[in-house]
Parts: C-alpha cells; sequence; structure tokens
C-alpha cells in the first residue's frame, strides 16, 4: 500500500513577525523536496478544513471559543509573549493542520493506506488543553488520538516525539490517561522546560530526556533502551509521531547534533515497531525544525522511509 501525503498552498500562509523561526518558508521547502522524483509514489490530497467541534476533543470549550474569538482582521494577535500569534490567515491555516491530520489517520484507518505524512504548520505539540504556547494554537496529534479512540474504538494509540522541545501539550492531555501512551526524546534543559524522565503520569508518560552535543548515538540509546520497549509492552493499534526536525544538528533552535540519517533511523524503527504490533499503521505529522536545510533533509530521509513500506 501507498504513503499518503497531506499539504495544502495555505500551508504557506500564517505569516508571523519578521525573524520569527515558524515562517512560510518552512512549508515551502518541504514541498520543494517531496516534489523531486523519489516522491512520485506518494499519494498526494489536500488537508481539509477541520469541523471547530474536533478541537474540543483535546482542548477545552473556553480554550477553542477564546481563540476562534480572538481572530484578527488585521494585524497580529499575540497569545503567548510573542512567540505565539495569529493574523487574518492563520485561523484556516490551524484547521487545515487538524483537518489533514484526521484525514491522514481515517486514511490509514480505513486501510486505504499503510502509513501518512501531514506536511502543516504551525506546529502542535506545546499547545495544552487551555493554553497555546511555543508557536502552537491546536495540538493536532492529541485531536488526531482522540479521533482515533473516538471514531474507530481503538483502545490503545501510541505518540512519539522526537522534536528537539518537548511536548509538554500532548504530555498535559493525556497525562492521566492510560489508553494513550506518550514517549519523547528531547533537549534538556530547553523550553518548554518539561519532560523529566521523572514525569511518568500514570505510567503512560516515557520522556527520555538529551544532553546538548547528543546526537545519533544517543537518540538510539534512548529508542532501544526505553521507548520501543515501552511501546512492545503497550502493543498499540496505532502508532502517532510528532515529527520534529529541529533535532539536526543545523538547527538555530536547539543543541543536539542530529543528522538526517538519524531521523532515517528513527522513522525505520518505529515502522517495524508499527509493523509488528499494529499492522504497519503509523501517521507522522510535522512539528518543528527551523534550519530550512536541515528541515529539507530530514523530511526527504523521513518520508523517504515511510514509502519503503
Amino acid at each position: 500500500m501507498s504513503t499518503l501525503l497531506l499539504h495544502h498552498p495555505s500551508f504557506a500562509n500564517h505569516k508571523t513577525a519578521a525573524g520569527h523561526p515558524e515562517r512560510p518558508d518552512r512549508y515551502r521547502v518541504v514541498e520543494a523536496v517531496l516534489s523531486q522524483p523519489q516522491f512520485d509514489t506518494l499519494l498526494r490530497e489536500q488537508a481539509e478544513l477541520a469541523d471547530l467541534g474536533t478541537a474540543r476533543n483535546a482542548h477545552s470549550n473556553r480554550y477553542v471559543d477564546g481563540l476562534e474569538a480572538a481572530r484578527p482582521e488585521q494585524g497580529y494577535v499575540y497569545l503567548d509573549g510573542g512567540d505565539t500569534m495569529m493574523e487574518p490567515s492563520t485561523w484556516e491555516v490551524v484547521l487545515r493542520a487538524v483537518g489533514g491530520t484526521l484525514q491522514a489517520i481515517d486514511g490509514v484507518l480505513t486501510g486505504r493506506v499503510q502509513n501518512a505524512f501531514v506536511a502543516c504548520r504551525p506546529p502542535g505539540h506545546h499547545a495544552e488543553t487551555e493554553r497555546a504556547m511555543g508557536f502552537c494554537l491546536f495540538n493536532n496529534i492529541s485531536i488526531g488520538a482522540r479521533h482515533a479512540q473516538q471514531k474507530y474504538g481503538l483502545m490503545r494509540v501510541a505518540i512519539v516525539d522526537f522534536d528537539v522541545h518537548h511536548g509538554n501539550g500532548t504530555q498535559q492531555i493525556f497525562y492521566s490517561d492510560s489508553d494513550v501512551l506518550y514517549a519523547s526524546t528531547h533537549q534538556m534543559p530547553l523550553f518548554p522546560g518539561t519532560g523529566a524522565a521523572a514525569e511518568t503520569g500514570v505510567g503512560n508518560i516515557f520522556n527520555s530526556p538529551l544532553k546538548p552535543g547528543d546526537g545519533g548515538a544517543e537518540l538510539r540509546e534512548a529508542f532501544q533502551q526505553r521507548i520501543l520497549p515501552a511501546l512492545d509492552r503497550f502493543a498499540p493499534e496505532l502508532i502517532l509521531v510528532s515529527a520534529g526536525f529541529d533535532a539536526h544538528e543545523r538547527d538555530p533552535l536547539g543543541s543536539l547534533t542530529m543528522t538526517a540519517d538519524d531521523f532515517g533511523w528513527v522513522t525505520r524503527e518505529l515502522m517495524n515497531s508499527a509493523e509488528r504490533l499494529c499492522d504497519g499503521r503509523l501517521v507522522a505529522v510535522l512539528e518543528g525544525g527551523y534550519d530550512l536545510q536541515g528541515l529539507a533533509d530530514s523530511v526527504a530521509s523521513h518520508v523517504g522511509e515511510l514509502i519503503k513500506g
């Protein structure tokens, strides 16, 4: 079966302030690299607008309603200091990011495709139940996990996050939910300050913090010794991946030293787990990655492995 790519021209909208690392060029370089001939086998679909109600599966009514009411007609509205903002085009962008995530999960869980990659922005894994932060407004991956549970009756969903920043929002949303496993490698100390190994939820949280300067060897050790065994014990029916590529050695927002090959290795390992545990069902959603060359190379490696099946 094929690999599904969810994309949309609007993801190049959501204009951020001058000098902001989460900028439209991120989406443009991802689109460019995935337009190369080696990706011709991708099944490409445009991300649809999500029904706003789906966001309420991971966020409070107060938060969703407040965010909708805060939409500006011009200029910027700042939601979390100077980092997280909305402008007039943002609302469509974030609803398509949610919609694309749900489409990808539908495609995989109905058996139409084997796996999927959602090339969206802005990222989502810092958004908490009632708080936008770290460039994130809606927590796409968490909304997707709830969708898989509610629409398809899945009892065990795993979320694996290898962004350089800890997905505090995803952890907060599922901290007391034994039906969702959250596993993360990330740099510590670093924004947002969460993600210590001692944060274990109800036995469903598996954090593997890395030190500044750590690279592929330490990433492999974290996965082989902690995260992959946790997946085996949990036996998920679906694996969701918060695919952030800002742990790349070129990235300006972190101090880890991963390469595109390291992200390829992680992808292969997660696909092997998915094949063994849940019939290969895996959906990856783009999170961070702020050096354009590092992002392009890493996405190419990641999606290249998804295509291999």
